[in-house]
């Protein structure tokens, strides 16, 4: 046993041996190339100055490469300020056009700018540059550009959208915070441009104290960056709904609609128009047989005098019953918005003849609806927040979607007994119109959630994006893009890993450059 474990030991020698030479071999090496360095190099003025030069120009050629590449920087923040999201890419991936974005007045460090240059990595189509009045005379030309102003231009043929500095940027009024929005503006107008149809929307005027121009100015603000082309209509002048009206808006209507104006909405329902209805609560009785006649048509009675008041306290804002935290119902159009979101004041209740639908060939979708806790009060003088005898205690519908089938799809049927040389008739397809109606106004409009706010019921949390949705969804088309930085304020949320990364490139890194540069000039000190 000894004599065996004597001959392995010496079969292990000569390769430990081995080992060790060449160990010995290599440290020599790099010791004569550190030496080299240090006697050739580093003691000579000329070669250091050489050296230093050298790895400068390596720097600034590395830098200049990686610039090259336009990489996607690095976000650390929570928010991702600066990173545009998978929804922006998807979105883009498949544009088959060439879009310019135009900067106009920007710096090329601009932070928004570093945003719509990732554009590219998704679609190398998309291209994003800062460009000036002067460097650039033909867009100043075309635009209007002067010398010291300022906007972004995203362009794709003859199409063309221009948006502002402000146009970037929102306000958070729980917050009170700037909000940035550049990303859902940049990528909104990309598809704007190149769309191969902009869906046209029109807002029916002359029969409500609501339209574009009177209570609505921020939707109207909100809709110029929609994919979609935003006119009013006076149907006593047209005599009829425009054939490309894609969604017909109607705002609580405080009058009848003529014979005119009821005919022509009637045939465009007829041809499978969309329409969005927008219904404030109503606090006297008012005679619309001509209204209710079009309401008819999707199995809606008429509305009645009063509003909704909440008891559920988690189902209201600031412990008013009069502003309702509606439930959302399983739809397209709220999918993405959350219930504690969406701010309605006194909301009235939508009736919906349920009996009725099937022979008017319609199916309803509930949207929006209280709680089993709420009331519908038509006693305005009575201030208690409590339902009173004879009030009606329900979940109340006050936003639905009912499409109704105007026309079956047919087929052809070719069979034997087809008469030769007869061709069959073609079969026609199915026609359908939608309707969205919501029983408040003022969530769409400028009304201030009280009287010392400045800032309306639109801007709060997801009524803008009610709208806006639904609008989209009525247009047949994606609904926009939502893709908002929540704060101004940026937020420092590296992991474990990439914060000692972080930490080391900051701090330890120029901690050995200058330790080293110590050591050297010491030795250097000390041979002369």
């Amino acid at each position: 046993m000894k004599e065996k474990e004597e001959k392995i030991k010496k079969e292990k020698m000569p390769k430990e041996k081995k080992a060790k030479k060449e160990k010995v071999k290599k440290d020599k090496e790099t010791s004569k190339f550190v030496q080299k360095i240090k006697k050739k190099w580093l003691i000579n003025g000329t070669k250091t100055l050489i050296l230093v030069l050298l790895i400068i120009v390596a720097f600034i050629a590395i830098n200049v490469w990686v610039q090259s590449l336009d990489l996607t920087p690095i976000d650390l923040t929570e928010e991702k300020l600066y990173t545009l999201t998978d929804e922006s890419k998807e979105k883009v991936k498949d544009i088959d056009k060439d879009v310019n974005i135009y900067f106009v007045g920007y710096s090329d460090d601009d932070s928004n700018l570093s945003l719509a240059k990732q554009y590219k990595n998704a679609n190398e189509r998309i291209t994003a540059e800062a460009v000036n009045a002067e460097n650039r005379p033909d867009l100043a030309e075309k635009y209007g550009i002067e010398t010291d102003s300022s906007g972004i231009i995203v362009e794709c043929g003859d199409h063309s959208k221009v948006l502002t500095e402000d146009d970037l940027y929102t306000y958070d009024s729980s917050s009170y915070e700037q909000v940035s929005i550049a990303e859902e503006k940049l990528t909104s107008a990309i598809l704007s441009v190149t769309a191969d149809k902009i869906p046209k929307v029109y807002f029916l005027k002359g029969y409500s104290d609501f339209s574009l121009d009177q209570n609505m100015y921020y939707l109207s603000i909100y809709l110029e960056n929609e994919i979609m082309e935003v006119n009013t209509l006076n149907i006593l002048s047209t005599g009829n709904v425009p054939d490309d009206c894609d969604t017909l808006v109607i705002t609580s209507p405080i009058k009848d609609f003529d014979d005119v104006a009821t005919t022509a909405i009637t045939d465009y329902i007829n041809k499978g128009g969309n329409i969005l209805w927008l219904n404030a609560a109503m606090a006297t009785s008012v005679d619309l047989p001509n209204v209710n006649k079009i309401l008819a048509l999707y199995g809606v009675e008429p509305f009645e005098v009063g509003i909704i008041r909440e008891t559920d306290t988690s189902k209201m804002i600031s412990g008013s019953p009069d502003l309702i935290i509606p439930n959302l119902g399983y739809s397209e159009i709220t999918e993405d918005l959350y219930s504690e979101g969406l701010i309605f004041a006194n909301p009235t209740k939508i009736n919906i003849d349920e009996d009725a639908l099937a022979g008017l060939n319609v199916e309803q979708t509930n949207i929006l609806t209280t709680s089993e806790n709420s009331y519908f009060r038509n006693n305005f003088n009575n201030s208690s927040d409590s339902p009173a005898e004879g009030e009606e205690t329900a979940s109340f519908v006050v936003g639905a979607q009912l499409e109704k089938t105007v026309q079956e799809a047919t087929s052809t049927e070719v069979t034997e007994e087809t008469t030769e040389g007869v061709e069959p008739t073609e079969g026609t397809p199915e026609i359908t119109s939608t309707l969205i109606i919501y029983g408040e106004n003022s969530f769409a409009s400028d009304y201030t959630l009280t009287q010392n706010s400045q800032y309306p019921l639109i801007e709060l949390a997801y009524n803008k994006d009610l709208v806006l949705n639904s609008l989209a969804y009525l247009t047949d088309r994606e609904q926009d893009i939502t893709a908002r930085k929540t704060t101004s304020t940026v937020t420092y949320t590296a992991t474990e890993q990439q914060d000692t990364i972080v930490r080391i490139i900051i701090f330890a890194v120029p901690a050995v450059i200058i330790l080293v540069g110590l050591i050297v000039w010491q030795k250097r000190r000390r041979k002369k």
